[in-house]
């Protein structure tokens, strides 16, 4: 799986469901982006320190506008990548959470997603 930005976008998601990114136009695959009325600093301020409380996460990359981590699952260390890019003219965050291996997730990577929007809204 690629990893990173190119021309604004993250790489697609793979044909297997293990993967979800709020720039997707399969359904399947699509999740809703995270969205933020504070400024892009205080969001992202906000955004890497829910990452930091969550287990088994490292940072791997945060630029001005991009955040790569790693999540590891407890009982196999499974790898993910989870990617966010900041959109400040639509006050935007793009996700992608896509799984380095296997076929299935059993939904986790959405699981992952929608749990750290509702945190985030908080």
């Amino acid at each position: 799986m690629a990893i990173g930005i190119s021309q604004g976008k993250f790489s697609p998601c793979p044909d297997s469901p293990n993967c979800v990114s709020s720039q997707s136009p399969d359904p399947s695959h699509f999740v809703e982006p995270l969205s933020y009325t504070d400024s892009q600093t205080d969001a992202k301020a906000r955004l890497l320190k829910l990452i930091e409380s969550m287990p088994r996460t490292q940072i791997i990359s945060n630029t001005d506008n991009y955040i790569h981590a790693e999540f590891t699952s407890l009982i196999f260390r499974f790898v993910d990548d989870v990617e966010f890019l900041f959109d400040p003219d639509q006050n935007l965050i793009q996700v992608r959470s896509g799984s380095r291996v296997g076929y299935s997730d059993l939904g986790m990577n959405r699981k992952r997603i929608e749990a750290i929007r509702q945190q985030f809204r908080q």
